[in-house]
């Protein structure tokens, strides 16, 4: 009488749990560089989201002042919403995609917001990847231009004008 094989031998199970780890193995670093860049692209345009929220703040809202945080930048005006997307409106710093996300000043303004917050004169932004999710930093400023440096720009962002090397503005490509 022939018996029926049921299920897989240890040796067949073994091979097929080292050729799984084994592929792994090769895939994981492909991967997490894959997820620093998606982590670095959505820095970058998160710059550039604050950077366009705060020129149509200073236009429209601020009587020719920016916003002094985040907060007030993603502040609604009446049923209107924010300057910013709600996920980025919050008190600093903000943590998005591995990046937290900061606003400062250094010269703050008596002129009060159509949405009711604070105002400031200037302003700067940075970017900083939490560890292991990215190794870019991003800055911008009143000049509306966002820059990329391998160093943090917290503390050394000026609010006009280019931070310090190795800082440089960020292609647009």
């Amino acid at each position: 009488m022939i018996r029926m094989r049921q299920g897989f031998t240890l040796i067949e199970l073994l091979f097929v749990v080292a050729l799984i780890g084994l592929l792994s193995a090769i895939a994981l670093p492909s991967l997490t560089r894959a997820r620093v860049a998606a982590n670095e692209a959505a820095a970058a345009s998160g710059m550039r989201s604050i950077a366009s929220g705060q020129q149509v703040f200073w236009s429209t809202c601020g009587g020719g002042n920016y916003a002094p945080s985040l907060q007030t930048l993603g502040q609604p005006v009446g049923t209107t919403p924010g300057f910013v997307s709600p996920d980025m409106a919050g008190p600093a710093p903000v943590v998005k995609s591995g990046y937290e996300y900061d606003i400062s000043t250094v010269n703050p303004s008596a002129v009060v917001s159509c949405n009711g917050g604070p105002t400031a004169q200037s302003y700067h932004a940075t970017a900083d990847p939490q560890m292991g999710r990215g190794r870019r930093y991003f800055g911008t400023n009143g000049n509306n231009t966002v820059f990329e440096s391998p160093a943090t720009m917290f503390g050394v962002m000026p609010d006009f004008g280019a931070p310090p090397a190795p800082a440089v503005p960020l292609s647009s490509h």
